[in-house]
Parts: structure tokens; sequence; C-alpha cells
């Protein structure tokens, strides 16, 4: 993080706590650096799943990472509202240009309206039995979803529509300047 700067862009790597990669990002753009957290900002980035199998996200987002809380934040600037997408996984790493994390499945989906949804609780107890999750993780698995809960009921800044729109401005600067070095 020592020489991380705003418009750095970084590949993210999501794995499997059998430490097998699950999927990873084509790009991600860094908007804002804090001690704790890191924010970045993508749109139309390139994805590709374990299998081979490959994407394109289809709307612009802000991801926040953070270095102590085990979960991140996907903020989907979709055309009907902004919906977040929460994973439930380990504090971040950066290694050779790359954001690395564990997804341990649990995911929280707020939606435009304010309800929220907890995802993924079959594929978690699955994965927590195969992979031989211990009762630590386990405990701070759900520790972490339930704070995840509490920050979203308590607007933490995360969760802020207006701070979101100001960092997808931050963001569409960005990539401009970048083409401009380019």
């Amino acid at each position: 993080m020592k020489n991380l700067k705003v418009g750095d862009c970084l590949q993210i790597q999501c794995y499997k706590h059998n430490k097998k990669v699950h999927r990873s990002w084509d790009e991600a753009v860094v908007l804002d650096i804090h001690d704790d957290y890191i924010v970045f900002g993508d749109n139309k980035t390139l994805v590709i799943e374990s299998d081979g199998s490959y994407w394109k996200t289809k709307e612009p987002a802000i991801l926040y990472f953070f270095k102590d809380r085990w979960y991140n934040i996907i903020v989907q600037l979709k055309k009907n509202g902004i919906y977040y997408y929460c994973n439930i996984a380990s504090p971040f790493i950066i290694e050779d240009n790359t954001i690395k994390y564990i997804d341990y499945d649990l995911d929280l989906r707020v939606f435009p309206n304010g309800s929220y949804k907890i995802l993924d609780r079959m594929e978690y107890k699955y994965h927590k039995k195969i992979m031989h999750y211990s009762k630590e993780l386990d405990y701070i698995i759900n520790e972490a979803l339930d704070e995840l809960i509490r920050e979203y009921k308590n607007h933490f800044f995360a969760f802020s529509n207006v701070s979101n729109m100001k960092y997808y401005n931050i963001y569409k600067n960005q990539v401009k300047q970048n083409r401009e070095y380019s």
C-alpha cells in the first residue's frame, strides 16, 4: 500500500478458502486511499471465472476493500438505482498489483428501496463442511455479517449514495486522465 497512488490500476483476485482462485477482475482504478481501506472504481470490467468462462460487468461500480474488516462492499450504479453487493470476505492484501481476498460465500444485497437480503447461506454451509472452516473462522464470518448489517442500518459511510456518486465522478475523471497520459 505504500507505493499505491490515486489513479493506479490494479487487478482483483477472489479466492476460496482452499486457496484456489474463484474469480478475477481485469482492472480497478484507485480512487481514494486511507489507513484502513481503499476505494476503487471500475466499469465494464472483464471478469474471469474459475472455470475459464468470462463476462463483463454491466455498470459502473465503486468498490471498498478494508484492511481489518471481514467484508468488502461493491456499489453498483445501475440505471434503476444504486445497489450494494457486500461480500463476507477476508481483509484484503495487495501483491503484484493485485488486490487479493478470500470470499466466504455469504453476501448481503441491499436494494435501492433500502431493503436487504442475505444471500448464499446454503453455499456457505456447503463450503464450511467440505473446506473444514474452523469454529473460530465460522464465528468471525458470522460476526462480520452481523457487523455489516449493523453498519448498513447505521448509515456507514460506504452506504452513502451521495458519497458514492462523488466517487463515481472521481472515477470518470481518473479514467479520462489515465487515457490522456497513456
